[in-house]
């Protein structure tokens, strides 16, 4: 009886045991199947997805900050140009009837406020002076226009300014003397090209307050004309003046006559000797200065 009860058991537990799947292998898959899940999910993958946009956003950041920044640099090399066509009183410096347009590059005379008496307008590159530069301007004094590039003068330019009484047009291109206000008391024309048909006869004959006349380093052939008694100093150095007569600085039919203004008398660079012309400084109390032997 033993016997058929252990063989019935056998029967009945053996199939059932055959039948239980491993606990094991199904862990371990469902460990790797999760694996795969969790390497592959949305959230992963979004992840990732910012990840890279946020290295390109930094690419893209750094390659503008440093363009911006390149930008900057290129801009502050940038020359400084200089404007000519402000007001004159931004261009220029106005202080107290004085106007200072001092190596500003401009190429002509700036329009000047009413009350101007003072203008100097030095190392520039104006060319040409026209009447109506000054027509509207008759409370200038002085007038500086040395180191232009001035070839030309309006006739009437200065003669209208009644109160001018120094006009300085020295290291220009001037061929010949414009007409000169009658107050004049100092013109400097020193280091043009001016010859001595280029000064009228006339010139300085009603400039009876000229005191300095500067017409140095030019090319003058002669002393020039009928200069006014007021005169102190007269520079003609450095001239191609080859002649003097006894009325040059004297008066030929007077031999009493001095010349008591007189300071100052430049001729050297000349190729003259002043020694042959002796009768033609009688009335000086100085000699000139130049060449006699």
């Amino acid at each position: 009886m033993k016997t058929l009860q252990a063989t019935f058991l056998l029967f009945v537990f053996v199939p059932l045991m055959k039948s239980a799947p491993p606990i094991q292998q199904e862990s371990l898959r469902s460990y790797e199947h999760d694996t795969d899940v969790a390497m592959g999910s949305p959230i992963q993958q979004d992840y990732e997805m910012q990840s890279e946009d946020i290295r390109k956003e930094g690419t893209n950041v750094s390659l503008d900050t440093s363009l911006r920044l390149q930008g900057d640099d290129s801009e502050r090399n940038v020359a400084p140009t200089k404007d000519t066509n402000l007001p004159t009183c931004l261009l220029c410096v106005c202080l107290s009837g004085s106007v200072y347009c001092e190596e500003i590059d401009i190429e002509a005379v700036p329009p000047l406020p009413k009350e101007t008496a003072y203008l100097y307008a030095r190392f520039n590159k104006i060319k040409r002076i026209a009447v109506s530069d000054f027509a509207d301007i008759p409370t200038l004094r002085r007038i500086d226009f040395s180191g232009n590039r001035i070839e030309e003068i309006e006739d009437g330019a200065f003669s209208k300014l009644l109160l001018l009484e120094e006009l300085s047009l020295a290291e220009n291109r001037l061929l010949k003397l414009p007409v000169l206000p009658p107050k004049l008391t100092t013109f400097n024309a020193n280091q043009n090209r001016i010859k001595s048909r280029g000064i009228k006869a006339n010139a300085f004959k009603k400039l009876t307050n000229l005191a300095y006349l500067y017409l140095g380093h030019n090319a003058l052939e002669s002393v020039p004309l009928n200069l006014p008694e007021s005169l102190r100093i007269l520079h003609l150095q450095y001239n191609n003046i080859t002649t003097i007569t006894d009325d040059t600085f004297c008066k030929s039919n007077n031999t009493r006559y001095i010349r008591t203004q007189m300071d100052e008398i430049r001729m050297e660079g000349n190729p003259i000797l002043l020694a042959k012309h002796v009768n033609a400084f009688s009335c000086l109390r100085t000699l000139p200065v130049g060449t006699y032997y």
